[in-house]
């Protein structure tokens, strides 16, 4: 029998009002599972005093009000909570599925990216909007997904030196991860496409178009749906 979440998971006060929640040291889709098991129970059967959350691949970060709360008297409440995370009957993830339109001015490393693999840039773009990807978390920036899933034969390598500006709704690979930048911003994943989605969105319910266990699929579309996409 697997040792529970509660018998292997570690913690570590990570300044005076956070405490960090280790799970794991390697990606799995299982270490994720119980990262996003916990954020859901601490959202639905909030702790007072925990101001906010910050999960990672293998880890969430608790952050807490230091006058409410001490380091040890947050783990004993949190104990309780790991010992459910295998429980079963939390919500099936959200299925979003995002078009891209890949290659050219779009995608201006989907070429490079190909030929490294000794792929043809279809064959890339085949692979790509192949795979089931799952958003590990959000970070770097608001609305950046981690996503990981990204079929073996296109791991690739960041850029040696960034760009000083990505446009926003581009979709980079780096390593074993895949990612669409909310924002224009600086950035050194290779860029293979873009999506005229909105990621982020300060004025709406859910601001982010993407949240932490969600299920994305990509599906590869014409410049010309781009731009009818981009401007309905």
């Amino acid at each position: 029998m697997a040792p529970s979440a509660h018998a292997t998971a570690r913690f570590r006060p990570a300044s005076d009002n956070s405490l960090l929640i280790y799970f794991d040291q390697h990606i799995s889709l299982g270490t994720h599972q119980r990262v996003a098991n916990l954020l859901r129970l601490l959202e639905l059967q909030p702790i007072g005093g925990i101001s906010n959350l910050h999960p990672a691949y293998c880890s969430v970060l608790v952050k807490f009000d230091a006058l409410k709360l001490r380091h040890d008297e947050l783990e004993t409440r949190l104990r309780p909570y790991l010992d459910r995370l295998d429980e079963g009957g939390f919500p099936e993830p959200r299925h979003r599925e995002i078009p891209v339109c890949y290659g050219g001015e779009y995608g201006p490393d989907l070429a490079e990216v190909s030929n490294a693999h000794g792929l043809s840039v279809q064959q890339a773009i085949d692979l790509h909007v192949s795979a089931t990807y799952i958003v590990y978390f959000l970070g770097f920036v608001p609305g950046f997904a981690y996503l990981g899933g990204l079929p073996e034969a296109l791991v690739t390598p960041r850029l040696p030196m960034p760009r000083r500006r990505v446009p926003p709704g581009s979709v980079g690979i780096a390593d074993h991860q895949s990612g669409i930048y909310p924002f224009s911003t600086p950035g050194g994943w290779r860029l293979i496409g873009r999506t005229p989605i909105v990621m982020f969105g300060p004025d709406r319910a859910d601001m982010s178009f993407l949240s932490t266990g969600d299920r994305v699929h990509f599906t590869a579309i014409s410049p010309e749906r781009f731009a009818a996409l981009e401007n309905p």
